[in-house]
């Protein structure tokens, strides 16, 4: 609940009257919060960070030094219309990153989940959806409209295309250039990116049982091996794991492929 207790405030820093902090909030010096912007109790916004708004910003996130937070987007076609920004919970945010609101051609919403990590220099463009527990390591892009799913991990370097969806706890090696779908659990890496393969290795940090694994490798090579086009796939998918619930994940992001999915 925002209260606008300041006592966390910086007096070097600079923050709207009509800006909402909740409690144990601190900025630090030389940062701005601007008008329309809320702040959940516990956010810890380091030195010369600027948030604008409309933002809402939620609990016990750490923003690094150099942000930009809740900045008027890039897109030609924007015309100061009040869009917004909303960042969920825990997440941390490292320097140089910049986050844009949304645009009314699309929902007028960017959205960070919650435990994410940003490192630095990403950059998070209009209208995307970030899930709970991603990593974007640093310089990872994401063009306007981008959905990353949960546990997503991107290597550095990687570029997301507009529109793109990048599946729940899918992987793209570092230097990736994503032009089209990666389907949920697969690994990426390329220029442009190509599949290498299930992300084996994070789905058993995850607690993915054995079994299940078997399951999404043979859901793999449904996809991948067998000439079968996405909707055949998805029939295929949908007729073998029926009672398998971890494959819905994969199934759901292979309808949702408007762009296609890599190849």
């Amino acid at each position: 609940m925002a209260t606008n207790d300041w006592s966390g405030v910086h007096p070097q820093a600079i923050v709207d009257p009509s800006a909402k902090l909740a409690d144990n909030v601190t900025v630090g010096p030389w940062s701005y919060i601007g008008p329309g912007v809320e702040v959940g109790e516990g956010t810890e916004i380091l030195s010369h960070v600027v948030v604008k708004g409309p933002t809402v910003i939620g609990r016990n996130n750490r923003i690094f030094q150099f942000s930009s937070i809740g900045e008027e987007c890039q897109d030609k076609k924007y015309a100061g219309e009040p869009t917004t920004l909303i960042i969920g919970d825990d997440n941390v945010i490292r320097e140089n990153c910049t986050i844009h609101r949304g645009t009314v051609q699309d929902r007028g919403e960017t959205r960070i989940g919650n435990g994410n990590l940003l490192m630095a220099y990403v950059h998070v463009a209009h209208d995307c959806l970030v899930g709970d527990n991603t990593i974007l390591a640093n310089c990872a892009t994401l063009a306007g409209h981008v959905n990353v799913g949960d546990f997503a991990i991107l290597g550095g370097g990687t570029m997301v295309h507009q529109f793109c969806n990048i599946g729940p706890h899918s992987m793209a090696a570092g230097g990736s250039i994503v032009l089209k779908d990666i389907p949920a659990y697969v690994m990426a890496s390329g220029q442009s990116a190509e599949p290498h393969g299930m992300n084996v290795e994070g789905l058993k940090r995850r607690g993915f049982s054995k079994d299940v694994l078997l399951c999404l490798r043979r859901a793999y090579k449904i996809i991948y091996r067998q000439g079968l086009t996405t909707e055949q796939a998805v029939d295929a998918l949908d007729t073998a794991f029926s009672d398998v619930v971890e494959v819905k994940p994969l199934i759901d992001s292979l309808r949702g492929a408007h762009r296609g999915i890599i190849r």
